[in-house]
Formats: C-alpha cells, structure tokens, sequence
C-alpha cells in the first residue's frame, strides 16, 4: 500500500493556495482567485474592535471544530481521516499562536503609548 494513496492531497494543496493567498494580500499584492477584478473600490472605514473580535471568533471557531474531529476520529467515526484531524488541530493551533503574538504586540503598543511624555 502507497502512502500516496491513503493521504488526500487535494485538501493539502487547497490549504496552500489559501495560505499563498493570504501571504499576497498581506504583503499588499493581488488575491490569486481576485486577479480578475478590474478596478478597487474606495475602503470603507473599519472598526478595530469589530476585526479583533472576528478575528478571535475565528480562533475559537477553528479550536472548536478541531476538537470536534478529534473527538469523532477518538470516537471511531469512518468519516473523519488522521490527516484532517491533524491539519484542523494544527490551523487552530497557528490561528492562537498568531493571537497570542498580536496581543502581545497590542500591550506592547499601549505601554509605549502610556510611557511617552506629553
């Protein structure tokens, strides 16, 4: 038996791309599957508070579903692969890494705002 043939790579491969995608739009290029938009729309004024709670929304939203598949892989469901199991707990995993650093960042930010002189 190949392990080719047990470990689903279009779901691998899925996950790259999303991951090349949000590289590009981080480092201010075009979105790969938005390539095909002519023209930018003005940006509309964002709220922090509302994309910092989306944003931890989506963490606990990846933690929770990973724990989902673990428990139904734990429980013997046919349904759910070690592999999706491992790539869902492993994106929840980076997702509260990556909050952990930004908090970090944020009470880094207000001290240096609370220590400068006026």
């Amino acid at each position: 038996m190949a392990i080719d043939s047990v470990i689903d790579t279009s779901k691998i491969e899925a996950m790259v791309a999303q991951l090349k995608a949000a590289a590009a739009r981080a480092q201010g290029g075009v979105d790969p599957v938005q390539s095909g938009v002519a023209a930018e729309k003005p940006a509309q004024r964002v709220d922090f508070a509302d994309v910092l709670k989306g944003a931890i929304d989506q963490v606990n939203d990846s933690q929770q579903k990973a724990a989902k598949m673990s428990q139904a892989f734990a429980m013997g469901d046919d349904s759910v692969n070690l592999s999706d199991v491992m790539i869902a707990s492993q994106k929840a995993s980076i997702s509260f890494q990556t909050s952990i650093q930004v908090r970090n960042k944020l009470v880094s930010a207000y001290r240096d705002i609370m220590t400068m002189q006026v």
